[in-house]
């Protein structure tokens, strides 16, 4: 998806691009209002069949009716008069915690539930509407948001590093797409993770039938390659401690990548973490997982290392930051119940 105004100079020079949809290789073919369905949160249907009756549904530069079957590569565009909203950015007084700053840039540590950037059914109380009131006049990326070097999700806490000058834009963009920049989290998975450690490799693209969700692909020519580096820090049995390192950066890699090889994150709904996914059928294990849901509403993941060259003294610089609470009482709470299991085995025996 693209947010960029794009103005193509085949179309009315008063229509912005609100949305944009390259359609995969391996996607069957479906009416595009049941398309869309899957790309814009809380639309309905009919209300995306009054957008193609109003002629503001494109395909490659066409305006197509609601019965119009989408097909391999098609490139798909909602147009409208008005610009995106998410294109606005309000200046709100949100905190924001600071780990480090200079002149050329900050290292901001997000708490879980906050939105990076303004977009579809979030336009306001977001991390760039927060910059917008901290600071003044910080440098566009090249999607038009202010500051942002790179992103991670609402319910992802940890790291991100913001860029405050054009020039500290450019160089850790430039490090961020070379991979030379280091990233470490720290997730929570289900299941007894085989392998100490690995590296997990594979195309990522958006998933074919749930466009909510992104997929690992086969094919080399669908998606973008992604790589991930794990390590073991602590099994507890039904779940385990890992250490991710991103070696590439795509939407939702980690959360995709363990997913792939059968470890969704705990409690992550988007890819069916939040079921009971290892366990016992005991009443008393299904209560212990639902009071570890509640304290931990979110998928278990940390932005929790975050190193780069520093673009103005050209010093590799390395930050690191604690695991939240929610995240360090759920790990505790696993340590005791694998310790009780132990010790019931070992009577047993």
């Amino acid at each position: 998806m693209n947010n960029n105004i794009d103005e193509s100079p085949e179309l009315d020079d008063e229509l912005y691009e609100h949305l944009r949809i390259e359609v995969p290789k391996g996607q069957d073919l479906l009416r595009i209002d049941k398309f869309l369905m899957h790309f814009i949160p809380n639309a309905t249907r009919s209300k995306i069949q009054k957008a193609a009756e109003s002629g503001d549904i494109y395909v490659n530069d066409v305006p197509v009716k609601s019965n119009y079957r989408v097909k391999p590569l098609d490139v798909v565009r909602i147009l409208l008069a008005h610009p995106p909203y998410e294109n606005r950015v309000d200046p709100e007084n949100i905190p924001l915690d600071i780990v480090y700053e200079d002149d050329a840039l900050l290292l901001i540590n997000k708490p879980p539930g906050l939105v990076v950037h303004p977009g579809h059914g979030n336009y306001t109380g977001t991390l760039v509407n927060a910059l917008a009131y901290h600071f003044e006049n910080l440098p566009m990326n090249s999607s038009e948001r202010p500051g942002l070097v790179h992103r991670i999700d609402k319910d992802t806490s940890g790291l991100l590093v913001i860029a405050k000058t054009e020039a500290a834009m450019t160089h850790l963009a430039k490090q961020f797409e070379a991979k030379t920049s280091e990233r470490e989290y720290i997730a929570l998975v289900w299941g007894n993770v085989k392998e100490d450690e690995g590296t997990i490799e594979g195309n990522i693209a958006r998933h074919v039938k749930d466009r909510m969700q992104m997929q690992v692909f086969a094919d080399p020519e669908i998606g973008k390659p992604a790589v991930t580096h794990y390590k073991v820090l602590e099994r507890f049995g039904y779940v385990t401690l890992v250490s991710c390192i991103l070696e590439t950066g795509r939407t939702h890699q980690i959360r995709v990548h363990m997913k792939h090889i059968g470890h969704p994150l705990f409690n992550d709904e988007r890819y069916g973490g939040h079921l009971i996914l290892k366990g016992t059928t005991f009443t008393k294990y299904k209560q212990f997982i639902d009071n570890c849901f509640k304290i931990l509403p979110r998928q278990a993941l940390h932005a929790k290392t975050l190193g780069f060259v520093h673009p103005t003294t050209g010093e590799m610089m390395r930050f690191n930051t604690e695991l939240p609470d929610d995240m360090k009482e759920v790990i505790e709470k696993w340590r005791g119940y694998a310790k009780s299991n132990m010790a019931e085995e070992e009577e047993e025996a």
